[in-house]
């Protein structure tokens, strides 16, 4: 049996492990990073330290083994990053800017993102405020865990007044997006993209009228 539950503080190196082994699309991440941490670092922990009341767990027998974080105000998080997440990690990680973009190693990519985060687009934040990811190691695939965690997110989320949520997925991941749909979120096409950049999906927490 699966239990959906909040986010524990004691939760939080799961999130590490987790965003690490499923850091690659099935490829065992520690094979791929020096620093376990620093995947985590970017796309896992902070949420679950600056807003853990939209972090929820899946967990069996063998313990946590899925997660869904995220955070109902992006443009708000993002801004709390720059001055409570980031500053403290731009101390243990150097910039690599200054070598060539094609030697960087991936722990160098993650070190970059960290000094030069991405900020989301108003387009996007501003009609779906919140924002989310989503993990679940193999042996919880395909169990319809990840539905049951989207839908407590997005139950959690709603009670917060965020009127839609967005995430991004990779181009070529076509069983990620299949889910996505399946769970009602709808491709953003109106945003022009490269093919091999991510697609944009987003959801609406705002009742349909006369419902």
């Amino acid at each position: 049996m699966v239990e959906i539950r909040a986010f524990r503080p004691a939760d939080l190196g799961e999130l590490y492990h987790i965003c690490l082994a499923t850091a690659a699309g099935g490829v065992e991440g520690s094979a791929l990073y020096r620093d376990p941490k620093l995947v985590g670092h970017i796309y896992a922990a902070p949420y679950g330290v600056l807003s853990p009341r939209t972090v929820f767990v899946a967990e069996d027998s063998q313990g946590v083994g899925g997660y869904i974080v995220g955070t109902p105000d992006t443009s708000g998080f993002e801004a709390r990053l720059e001055v409570e997440w980031w500053p403290g990690l731009r101390r243990l990680y150097r910039d690599p800017s200054a070598r060539p973009r094609a030697d960087w190693s991936l722990d160098e990519l993650m070190s970059y993102r960290i000094h030069h985060p991405s900020r989301t687009a108003s387009e996007i934040a501003e009609p779906y405020p919140a924002h989310l990811h989503i993990n679940l190691m193999p042996r919880l695939r395909g169990r319809g865990v990840g539905r049951r965690l989207i839908e407590r997110w997005l139950g959690a989320v709603r009670e917060t007044g965020a009127q839609g949520a967005h995430l991004a997925v990779g181009a070529a991941n076509l069983r990620a997006i299949r889910f996505y749909r399946a769970c009602g979120f709808r491709e953003l096409e109106h945003l022009s993209r490269p093919p091999w950049a991510a697609v944009w999906f987003a959801i609406s927490l705002v009742p349909a009228a006369g419902a």
